[in-house]
C-alpha cells in the first residue's frame, strides 16, 4: 500500500479510536495557555519536545528534513503575534485566524498556505424538542510552509490529537511532511460532517414519523421542524462552502503541497460531495414535512369545525322548543294536555336522534 494510500486509515483512526484527553485545556498545556502542542517531525518519527517554539523551530532549520507541527486555542493577538514573526505568516491571515467566524477557504501568501475549515459536531439530545441544540460548530485554520504546520482551533470541539497520534503512528505519512498533515486534517474535517449528517437525519426521520403519527401534538411539531431546520442551515454553512477550496488544493500546482498528496484532495472533494447533496436533501426534506404537517393542521381544524358546527345544529332543536314553549302566553297549543310534556320531549329528542344519525352518516361526527 503507498504512502498516501494510508491517509484515510489514520483518519478513521482518529474518529473511531479510544476516548484520549483534550490537550487544549490551559491546565494541559505544556508551553502556555494557547499552545496545545509543539512538535518536531524529522523523516516522519516525532523528536523530542522542545522548550519553546523558537527552539522547535531552531531544530528544523539547523538540520533541514524536517518540519515543525504547532497548534494552538484560540490564541489572542499578543499570543499569536510572536508566532506569526517566527513562520512569517501574513498579517491579514493572521487576523483571521484570531477572530474567527470565516468562511471556509483557501489562500496562498508567498510559500505559504492559510486554509479555513469549519468543524461541527452533533449534539446528543434524549428528545428534540423546539428549543434543541443538535449541531455545533467550531473552527480550525491551518498554516502550511515549508517546514512548518500551525493549526489555529476555535471551540471546545474538534481537537487534532487523536489525528495526530494516529499520523505518529505510521511514520512514513508524516515523512511526506505539512503536506500529510494537511489531507488527514480536512479528511478528519469531512468525515466528522459524514457522521453528523447520519445522526441528523436520524432526527428527521423521528420528526417525519412524528409528523404523520395520529397522536402527534400539533402544536409541538411544527417548532420541532423549524428548530430543525435552523441546525440544518448550520451544518450547511460549514459544508456547501468547503467545495471550492478543496477543488483547488485538489487542482492548482502549489509548491507548498506535495504533487502526490495534492491528488488525494480529490477523494476528500468526492466524500465532500456526497455530504452536501445529503445536507441539501434534507432541507427540502424538511420543507415537504413542515407543509405536510401545516396541511394536516388545516385538515384537523377543518373536521373540529365541521363537529362544532353539527352539535350546534343538533342543540338549536330543543333551544328552538324549549324557547317557544317559554314564552308563557296563556293561549298556546297544548298547555292544558296531560301528555304535552312527554309528547314534546320525544319529539326533541326524536329530531336530535334523526339529525345526528344524518351528521354521522355524513362523517361530520
Amino acid at each position: 500500500m503507498s504512502v498516501v494510500g494510508n491517509l484515510r486509515k489514520v483518519a478513521d483512526l482518529a474518529r473511531h479510536g479510544r476516548r484520549r484527553v483534550d490537550l487544549s485545556h490551559p491546565a494541559r498545556s505544556p508551553l502556555g495557555s494557547t499552545v496545545v502542542n509543539c512538535v518536531v517531525y524529522r523523516d516522519g518519527v516525532r523528536g523530542p519536545g522542545a522548550d519553546s517554539v523558537e527552539e522547535a523551530v531552531r531544530q528544523v532549520r539547523k538540520r533541514r528534513g524536517g518540519f515543525v507541527w504547532l497548534g494552538l486555542h484560540e490564541p489572542g493577538e499578543a499570543e499569536i503575534a510572536g508566532v506569526a514573526e517566527l513562520f512569517g505568516l501574513h498579517p491579514l491571515a493572521v487576523e483571521d485566524a484570531v477572530h474567527a467566524h470565516q468562511r471556509p477557504k483557501v489562500e496562498q501568501y508567498g510559500d505559504v498556505l492559510f486554509a479555513v475549515f469549519k468543524t461541527v459536531t452533533y449534539v446528543e439530545h434524549a428528545e428534540l424538542t423546539s428549543t434543541s441544540e443538535v449541531v455545533n460548530t467550531g473552527e480550525i485554520m491551518v498554516f502550511t510552509g515549508p517546514d512548518f504546520v500551525v493549526t489555529v482551533r476555535h471551540g471546545r470541539h474538534g481537537s487534532l490529537g487523536p489525528l495526530r497520534e494516529g499520523l505518529e503512528a505510521d511514520p512514513r505519512l508524516l515523512a511526506s511532511g505539512p503536506s500529510a498533515v494537511l489531507h488527514a486534517i480536512a479528511d478528519h474535517v469531512v468525515d466528522d460532517y459524514v457522521t453528523v449528517a447520519d445522526a441528523v437525519q436520524s432526527d428527521i426521520d423521528q420528526v417525519e414519523t412524528d409528523a404523520f403519527s395520529p397522536r402527534s401534538p400539533r402544536n409541538a411539531d411544527a417548532g420541532r421542524i423549524y428548530q430543525l431546520k435552523r441546525e440544518l442551515l448550520e451544518l450547511k454553512r460549514a459544508v456547501v462552502p468547503l467545495a471550492r477550496p478543496l477543488e483547488r488544493l485538489a487542482t492548482e500546482p502549489r509548491s507548498c503541497l506535495d504533487h502526490e498528496i495534492q491528488a488525494y484532495f480529490r477523494d476528500v472533494a468526492d466524500h465532500l460531495a456526497r455530504v452536501t447533496e445529503q445536507v441539501t436533501s434534507f432541507d427540502a426534506l424538511l420543507d415537504s414535512i413542515l407543509q405536510a404537517h401545516l396541511a394536516q393542521v388545516t385538515v384537523a381544524q377543518n373536521e373540529d369545525m365541521r363537529k362544532i358546527t353539527a352539535w350546534a345544529a343538533i342543540i338549536a332543536v330543543p333551544t328552538m322548543v324549549c324557547g317557544v314553549y317559554g314564552m308563557n302566553f296563556d293561549h298556546m297549543p297544548e298547555l292544558r294536555w296531560r301528555f304535552g310534556y312527554p309528547l314534546v320531549l320525544a319529539v326533541i329528542a326524536t329530531a336530535c336522534f334523526a339529525i345526528h344519525r344524518g351528521f354521522k352518516r355524513n362523517g361530520w361526527l
